[in-house]
């Protein structure tokens, strides 16, 4: 049953042309009589009527506009030619509504005005000798219901069609929209993971790099001074593989996490042991904090720190052996004000200005996505009188 079911309605014009038959045969037999008890010569004429209207109902949904013309001249031509109305006039009735349904607007406008002059043209075309006026009258109104309700139903299903589907479209202009936020989303994810392995990884492994090349040039003239150095690499090591492990578990949220593996994410007041660390590894840093020091947001501090720590590392970096920094920290009423500079050889242009060639230079992008992130501006480059300058702006306010 469910096939005979998909099969109809995978070829409409062959059911329209089922019932097309079935009308044909009932206005033949209906026709005829009915032009022989009005007493006209002209039976013959009933043939071609019905064989146009019922043409009209097989090709209805296939060409609606053009089957309401062929119906309305069909229509004129029984008035001119006094084919009295005959069963086949119901396809009349099935156009209007195939025609509200689902035609062009000028169609459906031109529907409605034709099926409600139909029953008055047709009633004062043959009226009933038998009836008064008022009763003629009464029969037009009456018989001008069908066609009104038709024009009306069809109306309704166009219009529940474009609401479906409207709702349809937003709904898959929705899922759109959701795939793409995803997309953003994930894309904002990998950018932030990236940064933060890059300051975690660039910053710890550099002060490695430079604590081992001094242990191995101190190694048999000064012992103890190798052993500090091995010391500090030991516990830079730990630091990193500490906040590498938090960024893990930043990926993992579904996995137990034991107490104590990871560490909190580092604000305005570790920066102090970050300057700390870089003069154990042989950079000179003069720091200090200017303003009333209070509670920032989290973003923000996370912001600074992690554009201190990027800017000593490129001091290490490029700087040269001789290179000596300074960090300032600005507390304003609205910001925080961040100023890294050092005396160093600075870093080529390239790397500042286009992020660099072979994946360098990612450091000073990291630092003007986390800034604008927040709102905050940024400018770095180098200094007049020789050596490298970042200045930041972070606003306590988020960017809308």
């Amino acid at each position: 049953m469910q096939r005979l079911y998909d099969f109809l309605r995978r070829h409409p014009t062959w059911v329209d042309g089922f019932w097309a038959l079935v009308l044909f045969g009932i206005s033949v037999v209906g026709g005829v009589a009915t032009q022989e008890d009005t007493g006209t010569d002209l039976p013959a004429l009933v043939v071609p009527v019905t064989v146009l209207l019922c043409v009209a109902l097989t090709l209805r949904r296939r060409m609606p506009e053009k089957m309401l013309l062929l119906a309305a001249l069909v229509g004129v031509a029984q008035l001119a030619l006094d084919v009295a109305p005959i069963p086949a006039n119901f396809a009349m009735l099935v156009i209007v509504y195939t025609v509200a349904a689902v035609g062009a607007r000028w169609a459906s406008r031109f529907a409605l005005v034709g099926g409600l002059c139909a029953a008055p043209m047709a009633q004062i075309r043959w009226p009933e000798f038998q009836t008064s006026v008022a009763g003629n009258i009464a029969l037009a109104i009456f018989q001008t219901v069908p066609f009104a309700l038709a024009w009306v139903l069809g109306d309704s299903i166009r219009t529940r069609r474009a609401y479906f589907a409207q709702l349809e479209e937003r709904a898959a202009r929705l899922e759109k929209e959701r795939e793409a936020q995803s997309k953003v989303a994930v894309a904002a994810e990998r950018a932030r993971i990236a940064r933060e392995l890059h300051d975690v990884v660039a910053h710890n492994v550099s002060v490695m790099v430079v604590q081992a090349d001094g242990a191995a040039y101190v190694l048999d003239s000064a012992p103890d001074q190798a052993k500090k150095a091995l010391e500090t690499i030991s516990s830079t090591g730990r630091q990193a593989l500490a906040e590498m492990r938090r960024l893990l578990g930043v990926l993992r949220t579904g996995e137990h996490q034991e107490t104590g593996e990871y560490v909190p994410q580092p604000d305005v007041r570790q920066i102090e042991d970050l300057v700390e660390q870089c003069r154990v590894s042989g950079l000179p840093v003069d720091f200090r904090i200017e303003g009333t020091p209070r509670p920032l947001p989290s973003g923000v501090e996370l912001t600074a720190y992690r554009i201190v720590q990027e800017a000593l590392t490129n001091t290490r970096k490029h700087g040269g052996p001789h290179a000596g920094a300074s960090v300032r920290l600005v507390y304003f009423d609205d910001g925080l004000g961040l100023l890294v500079e050092d005396d160093g050889k600075g870093a080529p242009q390239e790397l500042y200005e286009e992020g660099g060639p072979d994946g360098q230079g990612h450091g000073l992008i990291g630092m003007r996505e986390r800034v604008g992130m927040v709102g905050g501006t940024l400018d770095a480059g180098p200094r007049p009188g020789g050596g490298f300058r970042i200045s930041a702006l972070l606003p306590l306010k988020p960017a809308h």
